[in-house]
This record gives C-alpha cells, structure tokens and sequence, in this order.
C-alpha cells in the first residue's frame, strides 16, 4: 500500500476517535468525563475533524506529485470522505443540530453514486471523483465544522456570535444541498454511457 493509500485509511481510523471525544458528557447518549463540559470536547472533535478532511489534501496531493494514483486509491479516497462527513453529520442529526431531510438528501447522492461507480465497476470500468464531487466535499466539511463551533459556544467556553453563526450554517446548508444534487447528476450524466453499454 502506497502512501497516499496508506493517509487515506488514516483518515478512516480516525474517524472513530473523533466520534468517541464528540459523545463525551452528552447526557444519555455518551460517557461521563468529569470536570470538562461538553464544550471544550466538541471544540476538540471540530479540530480532530478538520484535521482528518486535510489528509483529504495530502493523499491527493502525494498520489500527483510522485504519480501514486491507483484503483484503490479512486476507491479508498472518496469512501473515506464520505464515511468522516456521515459520521458527523448523522450525529448533528442525533442531537437535532441539523435536519435530517439534509442528512437524507446527502445519503441518496452517496448510495446512488456508489451503486453507479459499481455497476462501471462489473464491466470494467474505474470512475475517479470529479472536480464537483471535491466542491460538494468541501461545502460537507465546512458546513460541519461551521456547526460544530457554533455548538460549542453555546456553553460560553469561547463566547461567539450565535446568531451570525447561525445565519452562515443556513446557507452552507443550503450550498452544501444543492451541490449535492447538481454534483451528483453532473457525474451520472458524464459517465451516461456505462448505462447506455448495459442495454
């Protein structure tokens, strides 16, 4: 396993740690952590996260750079991302931080997606994430860590501008939603033609 492959599997080790610290203190659903409120470790979830969608950078960056880009790594690469995004967003939904009809939309993209990648896949075919996919991925991370701060200054450890916040997190919402559904039917358009070979 080649290095890009190798930060990319980091990526997904990573995203249970970042789970386990986000449930920390969460009356009913997490584990007691006595003295430290739930702030400080959401702040510290937020950090952990950016932290593992920048290795998204770094694998790409190395798979170029010394000409690394394997068919694992087309796989590894989109799959992990998208595990690290529902991961949060599937527990902002847990807690009512952000709508669940969003979290649906996005699962959709992703399952439809994943399926069309595999029906390319049976006949021998290996499609790669496209420019819009990345977009769509960064509008995710950004409107999650968005979230995950404005969560955190609700217990006053790092006092924010709540309803600023909360005015930037409805329209990364909305930016991240449609980019979804145009970056998803950009790329099914583009690869048409493994439908039209299976006729």
């Amino acid at each position: 396993m080649n290095l890009p492959n190798k930060i990319s599997m980091a990526r997904i080790f990573m995203i249970p740690v970042f789970l386990v610290v986000l449930l920390v203190n969460i009356p009913g659903i997490g584990f007691e952590v006595p003295v430290v409120g739930v702030s400080l470790y959401r702040y510290i979830a937020t950090v952990i996260f950016l932290a593992a969608a920048f290795t998204d950078f770094l694998d790409g960056y190395y798979a170029r750079k010394y000409n690394q880009i394997t068919d694992l790594g087309k796989f590894l690469d989109p799959l992990s991302d998208k595990l690290l995004s529902m991961a949060a967003m599937v527990y902002l939904v847990g807690i009512g931080a952000l709508p669940s009809w969003v979290v649906v939309i996005i699962l959709s993209r992703e399952f439809f997606v994943t399926g069309f990648r595999a029906v390319a896949a049976k006949r021998g075919v290996v499609m790669a994430a496209d420019i819009w996919g990345k977009v769509k991925t960064v509008f995710q991370i950004i409107m999650t860590a968005f979230i995950l701060i404005e969560l955190s200054s609700l217990d006053g450890l790092i006092p924010l501008d709540v309803p600023i916040f909360r005015m930037i997190n409805i329209m990364m919402i909305t930016a991240t939603v449609v980019l979804t559904v145009v970056s998803g039917t950009l790329y099914v358009w583009r690869h048409k033609k493994v439908l039209a070979e299976g006729k």
